[in-house]
């Protein structure tokens, strides 16, 4: 086996304190202001939130923070809350009215191990959490700062991110009213994956710019940089779909083909898609350049995103 790269080694850093931040938020013991934490319901988030993985939207929000001198343990909550919030969009979009999957991670979905009405409650439970966590003092001294988090991530997660993006896509499905799957413009595909897919990472990337202080212009180039990086996670994750590796996926494959769903693999084809990786992996660590070589690791990144098979 090859050493591990530099990136490998932040990235498995940066899960482990993730990991930990997260088993303390899922604590068995009632927080102050709680009544009780029931064991069933406490113990359904633990195992969709609590499955390992990459925890690479945290690792971006730690990264990012880290370009401005942020220590790690003052961006773990943020990075946190944004994993809480990934988690329970998993749960939900793994359930038989939504994506419809048995595994995740290689483990059976929350509501295969448990039942769909405690998955549902489970992905309320981890939204709310993820909410409370992020406006909470421990997230930031200033609450100025706590509250521009808190309606970023509002913004990055609802109706016009991440949820109205799920929408989309079940639209693009032909889910509702009895409709046949859409065809769709290239422009509606990259829109739609803007918001349920990148939403997110574009918000790690420019959370740890707010929790450094960035200035107007290093925002706009680390949001840029996480619009470019979150269209390549979507299109390496539309590859492993169209021609992965079920076992290294740890989920099933060739769900967007059966589905009829529009994508940018299905529209130009894999050759396509993978130059497209390449381009957008320069098109990233363009937009890093005026951080010079603190940047280097979320350059690497970029292409660590694009090569992924899981």
């Amino acid at each position: 086996m090859p050493p591990a790269t530099r990136l490998e080694d932040r990235l498995a850093a940066a899960a482990r304190l993730v990991e930990a931040e997260l088993a303390t938020l899922l604590h068995d013991a009632p927080r102050p202001g709680e009544m009780a934490r029931p064991a069933r319901l406490i113990g359904a988030m633990r195992h969709g939130v609590l499955a390992g993985g990459k925890r690479l939207r945290p690792f971006l929000v730690i990264e990012c923070a880290a370009l401005f001198g942020v220590p790690v343990g003052d961006a773990l909550p943020t990075a946190a809350a944004l994993e809480l919030v990934h988690c329970y969009s998993l749960v939900h979009d793994d359930l038989p009215a939504m994506d419809d999957d048995d595994l995740r991670r290689g483990r059976p979905t929350v509501h295969k191990a448990y039942d769909e009405a405690t998955a549902i409650l489970v992905g309320d439970g981890l939204l709310t959490l993820a909410f409370e966590t992020v406006a909470a003092e421990s997230a930031h001294p200033d609450p100025a700062i706590r509250a521009e988090l808190t309606v970023l991530l509002a913004r990055a997660a609802g109706l016009g991110g991440m949820v109205g993006g799920q929408l989309l896509d079940l639209a693009a499905e032909g889910r509702f009213d009895g409709g046949a799957p859409l065809d769709l413009a290239e422009a509606d595909i990259r829109r739609l994956q803007a918001m349920k897919t990148g939403a997110l990472i574009r918000f790690a990337c420019l959370a740890g710019a707010v929790l450094g202080g960035a200035s107007q212009v290093e925002r706009e180039a680390l949001v840029a940089y996480g619009e470019i990086i979150g269209l390549a996670f979507q299109v390496a994750d539309d590859l492993i779909d169209h021609d992965g590796d079920a076992a290294l996926a740890g989920k099933a494959i060739g769900k967007d083909a059966a589905r009829g769903k529009g994508t940018l693999v299905s529209l130009h084809g894999p050759h396509w898609a993978r130059d497209e990786l390449t381009r957008l992996v320069d098109d990233a660590a363009a937009q890093l350049v005026p951080f010079g070589g603190r940047a280097a690791i979320l350059a690497e990144a970029a292409g660590f995103i694009a090569r992924r098979q899981a």
